[in-house]
């Protein structure tokens, strides 16, 4: 007899909507707290029905993963961080229904702090804006910045001696460079390409364009992706093959949803990213995209001399490459005259 009663309810508020059957109108999500969710949390959660209806069954979702249920309690278990859609499949009667409601995760845990020990200094070149650093068979490769004066290059890192040298075309602003495969590739910032070339020669081999990042900012790699910034909350997955874009994370900590990630390196399994106009960098989990911690590089610029190049407000902390021999991480700034070899360690 309910059930019967609750059909009637729902045919009464469908032919009451004009025959629209659209799901959110006949149910909706209530969640117990929505305002500060973090992964793998346990939240209270029900289904509240507009019209009457009895639900059979509720299953929920973050990215088509099923998430784990127990006594009116959902776990937030996502692999990936920041902004979701929680989704409700709901069945009642013969019927079925999905609806969904956004939700923003953060991480667990706060970002450790970090610091710094300075290994070794060497000259690097004042002129260079940099945009990008990244070791490869013991050269430093180089990319900077600026419209008329962006290049791409191979750097003696213990004298600063320019090796070989590409000037890219007045038009375009250089930006960030990884290696994989025996390819380095190269990004611009708002030309919206990028380009291809062969490490042992510079020999430009192709372009290519960017799918839905905004803009080009860094890159990095894992030996089977590209990891992109692109001046938003967003890091991109690209197929180094096809330079398609996969798919993204989100830079997020246990409070906020974070936006400044600039030139990249990544080291087991993290992402090591300059925070843009910061004299820091984030250590964030390539997988999740939570900051699992920031370094603090306070006090490094002031060992710097300030050449006819420099510019108070943009001659910032930027490029990040690691050693892989040495165990150590190399860092320098736009239009600095040295390059910090140093160790990270956590701040007692």
């Amino acid at each position: 007899m309910f059930k019967l009663l609750s059909i009637f309810s729902f045919l009464a508020f469908f032919l009451g909507c004009g025959g629209d059957a659209d799901p959110s109108k006949l149910f909706s999500i209530q969640l117990e707290n929505k305002s500060k969710l973090q992964q793998d949390q346990e939240i209270g959660v029900a289904i509240k029905s507009k019209a009457d209806i009895a639900v059979d069954k509720v299953q929920y979702f973050i990215d088509g993963q099923e998430l784990p249920m127990k006594n009116g309690k959902i776990k937030l278990a996502s692999q990936t961080l920041g902004d979701k859609t929680l989704v409700a499949k709901i069945t009642y009667g013969d019927e079925s229904a999905e609806i969904g409601t956004k939700i923003r995760l953060h991480s667990p845990n706060a970002p450790e702090i970090y610091t710094y020990e300075i290994i070794n200094t060497y000259p690097h070149d004042p002129k260079a804006y940099t945009q990008g650093l990244e070791f490869y068979q013991d050269i430093l490769y180089e990319s900077t910045g600026k419209k008329g004066a962006s290049t791409v290059r191979k750097v003696d890192f213990e004298t600063g001696e320019i090796l070989q040298q590409v000037n890219l075309d007045n038009s375009v602003f250089g930006e960030g460079i990884t290696i994989v495969d025996n390819k380095l590739y190269q990004l611009t910032w708002q030309s919206g390409i990028g380009y291809v070339y062969d490490p042992a020669n510079l020999e430009k081999l192709r372009n290519f364009t960017y799918g839905n990042s905004r803009e080009g900012w860094g890159l990095c790699n894992d030996g089977e992706k590209i990891f992109k910034s692109d001046g938003t909350e967003k890091i991109w997955f690209l197929d180094p093959y096809t330079l398609d874009e996969q798919g993204y994370i989100q830079t997020v900590t246990d409070k906020s949803i974070f936006n400044k990630a600039n030139e990249l390196e990544y080291v087991d399994g993290k992402i090591y990213a300059n925070v843009y106009q910061r004299e820091s960098m984030m250590i964030i989990d390539a997988n999740s995209g939570a900051i699992e911690g920031v370094i603090n590089f306070g006090g490094l610029k002031g060992k710097v001399k300030k050449g006819p190049e420099w510019d108070d407000t943009n001659s910032v902390l930027n490029g990040v490459a690691y050693h892989k021999d040495r165990g150590t991480f190399f860092v320098t700034g736009k239009n600095w005259d040295k390059l910090f070899e140093v160790q990270i360690r956590k701040k007692e």
